[in-house]
């Protein structure tokens, strides 16, 4: 029964996240042509954050969005909210130095505060639990990694705990942790209602927002005109929250006016929800998001239904940025895989639906945050490599920062270069090689553990 259930998992392909189910009424499209202070392009956490947070200082915006709002990763992520940034605090540290690293993750929690802050200020419901995440061992062999993690939590004052696993599962953590590294601010939510809410608040303060509106040409002149479909807008300056989707004409030629990312494909899950018999058998009293201590991490989460939600582990990337397909069948039987391992207490516990999407790298794993064009009336945040959640949400206030060149928090971003990731075919061969290596790292310690467990 189990494998059958399996099987029909794994040939249904799902091209639309579960989390956007349920959309508002559409905006319309733009048909005609307009003048405003700033356009914003793309309506994710990035450039909804954006429009709301400019139009709240007074200036006339409209958001262009090639489908609909929260279509990318805003609307397709697992929804922790963790202050997670670059690729792990010690390669930070060995890349950046201790106090550029503590800048970083001020940052990264700051990120957090003001997403917590847009929820209660604009009454979003999103079933957000603010019971913090866990990166966690597996097996003793990734004991010393997390170890290593919570040194450089503490070396740069990170609100962090390590803990054992006696600890772990007197605090009601599921057994799948060994060990771990307790994060408390942050928690999990829904992801697309956080972005249908930044969006209602936005058309409240008078956003004009524009869906199934691609931009199909720039001028970035002094007034830059942005055509698309059915009509122009004329704007004073441009922000691109397009992240990993953007369009040719924004990455391409010498001057491109926002840096040129890796574009990974990731996949996710979740189950039917658990009964409470199931739920008692798990023992997830804490509630707290998981993510392991792999190279290429595996997360978990329990939704407000009682759902598990997992995925990730496994990345893909299609040649000079090749769009892919939302699920990998092969991937999709790895992931499931990877769950039963985790959890063997639920394993007649049906997987509902597999979905997917792409997410951006820069070089460094950093956001890329700036200004481009001819007159430096271009600005874009880009690149938050898979931690978008919290950051994204904290856009609006960096982009609003870097346009009034104030201090705060996202300066660290804004005033570091630009990563520039190489050209293809050497981008392939550097993201592929290194993925190569992390699976295989990772694919090590899954064996071993694999083993004990028979």
């Amino acid at each position: 029964m189990l494998e059958a259930r399996r099987l029909v998992s794994l040939f249904v392909h799902w091209t639309v996240s579960p989390w956007l189910a349920e959309i508002d009424d559409p905006a319309p499209s733009l048909d005609d042509s307009i003048d405003v202070d700033i356009a914003v392009i793309g309506a994710g956490y990035t450039g909804l954050s954006s429009a709301l947070a400019l139009a709240e200082e007074g200036h006339r915006v409209a958001v262009l969005e090639a489908e609909v709002a929260a279509f990318g990763a805003s609307g397709r992520n697992a929804g922790h909210l963790t202050p997670t940034i670059g690729k792990d605090i010690p390669t930070l540290e060995l890349m950046f130095g201790q106090e550029r690293t503590k800048e970083l993750l001020d940052f990264a929690e700051g990120s957090i505060e003001h997403t917590e802050a847009l929820i209660r200020k604009y009454d979003i419901s999103c079933d957000y639990e603010a019971v913090g995440n866990v990166f966690g061992a597996i097996h003793e062999k990734q004991f010393a990694g997390v170890e290593k993690a919570a040194r450089a939590c503490e070396r740069v004052g990170m609100h962090a705990e390590l803990l054992d696993e006696n600890q772990l599962r007197e605090r009601g953590f599921p057994r799948v942790i060994k060990r771990g590294v307790f994060e408390p601010r942050g928690g999990v939510l829904n992801p697309a209602k956080l972005a249908r809410g930044l969006r209602r608040a936005a058309l409240a303060s008078g956003v004009q927002l524009f869906e199934k509106t691609p931009v199909t040409a720039m001028d970035p002149g002094r007034i830059v005109t942005l055509t698309t479909p059915g009509g122009e807008v004329r704007a004073n300056h441009v922000v691109v929250g397009t992240n990993a989707y953007p369009s040719a004409i924004l990455t391409e030629g010498f001057e491109a006016p926002v840096p040129k990312l890796a574009r990974l494909q990731v996949q996710l899950f979740w189950t039917e929800p658990l009964t409470d018999d199931q739920l008692g058998a798990v023992d997830w009293r804490a509630r707290a998001g998981v993510y392991s201590a792999h190279e290429v991490l595996e997360n978990y989460r329990l939704t407000a239904d009682n759902r598990v939600l997992g995925g990730t582990k496994y990345v893909r990337y299609g040649y000079d940025n090749r769009p892919l397909s939302d699920v990998d069948q092969k991937i999709a039987s790895k992931v499931e895989t990877a769950f039963r391992a985790r959890f063997p207490e639920l394993d007649q516990v049906p997987i509902a639906r597999h979905w997917g999407g792409p997410i951006g790298f820069a070089i460094d794993f950093l956001p890329q945050v700036g200004r481009a064009g001819p007159h430096h009336n271009i600005l874009y945040a880009v690149g938050y490599a898979g931690h978008g959640l919290a950051q994204a949400s904290y856009a609006g206030q960096i982009i609003v920062d870097l346009l009034n060149e104030r201090d705060g928090l996202g300066r660290v971003l804004w005033l570091k270069p630009r990563r520039i990731m190489p050209p293809e075919p050497l981008r392939w061969l550097v993201v592929r090689s290194i993925l190569g290596v992390l699976e295989w790292s990772d694919e090590r310690v899954d064996r071993v553990a694999e083993g004990e467990r028979e």
